[in-house]
């Protein structure tokens, strides 16, 4: 069932690969259509009349009736009722591209076992859905499109769980570029507005999560589209094959080959506003509440970024209590990264792989490609920025950790920076909340210590340069305060 779900998915995408062009709208246009949709399913859905073009005036009308595809599946395991035709119009243009339109609404319901045999029911309906986009049959995909959704909702419910969601509206914009190499960049943006979810279980009292609005933003530079639309069409072709054969590894490896590196660089941001969740215990949020991911440089030399952000942090809980309540941050600021992955060397060792083999053979070929991508094995991770603000505190820190992949679990080495602004209010405010919790005098006596290894910079903060090395010593502004380990 799961690949016959996929493999209509992937028709819809990948339709129209051999259009038909000129101003003339006929039925044999229209077979034609149909006839290449249907080239990209199994042959029994084929049959079944899923996918059917039509004349439409200055337009061919393609309609998928997905329900056809329910008709070989035990109920027993998966039922869907209320699933109507989903229309859209495809207009040929004199380039050779079309431009594809629609407007279509769902309001579903069934239930599904999964792998572990549990039973979910779900409903989910969309009040509308319609866009407005131009397709390429060259990568089979969208070179632009403007789309929007209205009135979204979904539940999935079983014996020990229920989820409820629901969004107001969803707009976005698809734009494209030509690049390099004939290479393509894409970019997406949008915003979705009135996001609520409500979760709730027989043990667990209901949890609700709502923003006013959440925007993002993703882009991704110099993708192999017309090679990346092969290695698709190709993959859905030999998809039921229990083992690849050597011939067609060899044409996989090539069209792999062809397409790396995949990427120039990427960059995805998803930022939420006025985030809220409130349950039993309380409840908090921020005004605002950011996450960045970053991929770029070099394929030799390639890093991975991610940051999140919060500000205005806001904490109502019982749980809490009040005189700690100075202590919870308003502000925080986490980046980390791993740089320098090798997918050059990474791509080189996975084409050594023999895909013709066992599993478990491919997993002891893998591990090899994965100590190639970090460099025989050294694994790295820096942290250019991790900080937290409140009413007592204001704490920066920047790090980098490195580890082997083949090491021992605590063998590290670490080099850090914490710098703290007025430090000596800090140490107050734990001092104070002491006299009434006599277990925080030997925190206060430990803050007190570590000031005395701090150092002063220049605009006040104390700042603490720490190094650790993989034999287990310790240095703060170049003060060892612990030796070697010693051996076992």
């Amino acid at each position: 069932m799961r690949y016959r779900l996929i493999t209509t998915a992937s028709a819809v995408v990948l339709g129209l690969m051999t259009a038909v062009h000129g101003a003339e709208i006929t039925q044999d246009g229209a077979n034609a259509i149909r006839d290449n949709l249907n080239n990209l399913l199994p042959e029994d859905i084929a049959k079944s009349g899923v996918v059917a073009v039509n004349p439409a005036g200055t337009r061919y009308e393609i309609i998928y009736d997905l329900a056809k595809l329910l008709s070989k599946v035990n109920p027993a395991d998966f039922t869907i009722g209320g699933l109507k035709p989903i229309s859209m119009f495809a207009t040929p243009q004199d380039n050779g591209l079309w431009n594809v339109e629609g407007d279509n609404s769902l309001n579903v319901s069934g239930h599904f076992k999964g792998p572990d045999q549990k039973r979910t029911e779900f409903t989910y309906s969309i009040a509308s859905l319609a866009y407005t986009s131009i397709f390429d049959p060259a990568i089979s995909y969208f070179r632009s499109g403007d789309f929007s959704a209205k009135d979204i909702k979904a539940t999935s419910a079983t014996d020990t769980e229920q989820v409820n969601v629901s969004v107001g509206d969803v707009k976005y914009k698809l734009t494209s570029a030509d690049s390099a190499a004939g290479r393509m960049d894409f970019a997406v943006n949008g915003t979705l507005t009135a996001f609520a979810e409500q979760v709730s279980g027989k043990e667990m009292p209901p949890v609700h999560i709502t923003a006013d609005a959440i925007d993002f933003d993703a882009r991704v530079y110099s993708l192999p589209a017309k090679e990346l639309r092969d290695i698709v069409v190709f993959a859905l072709d030999h998809a039921e094959e229990k083992q690849i054969s050597k011939e067609n590894e060899e044409k996989l490896k090539a069209m792999l080959r062809d397409a790396f590196p995949l990427i120039s660089s990427l960059e995805e941001t998803i930022d939420l506003h006025n985030l809220a969740v409130t349950g039993a215990a309380g409840g908090g949020g921020a005004k605002s509440f950011g996450y960045r991911l970053t991929i770029d440089g070099p394929s030799d030399a390639t890093r991975l970024g991610v940051a999140m952000n919060a500000a205005d942090v806001t904490f109502d809980s019982p749980m809490v209590p009040a005189a700690y309540s100075a202590f919870l941050p308003q502000a925080v600021d986490v980046q980390f990264g791993i740089p320098d992955m090798d997918f050059a060397a990474f791509g080189d060792e996975f084409m050594k792989l023999d895909l013709t083999k066992s599993r478990e053979e491919g997993e002891d070929a893998g591990k090899k490609a994965v100590e190639r991508l970090f460099r025989d094995g050294k694994f790295v991770m820096d942290f250019p920025k991790i900080s937290a603000k409140s009413g007592v505190y204001d704490i920066d820190m920047s790090a980098k950790v490195e580890s082997r992949l083949d090491a021992g679990k605590d063998e590290y080495a670490l080099q850090a920076s914490i710098l703290a602004r007025d430090y000596d209010k800090t140490i107050a405010a734990v001092q104070e909340l002491a006299k009434a919790n006599p277990e925080l005098n030997q925190a206060s006596f430990g803050m007190l210590m570590v000031k005395g290894f701090a150092k002063t910079d220049p605009d006040g903060r104390q700042r603490w340069d720490v190094t650790v090395t993989p034999d287990g010593s310790v240095t703060v502004n170049g003060q060892q305060i612990k030796g070697p380990d010693k051996p076992e």
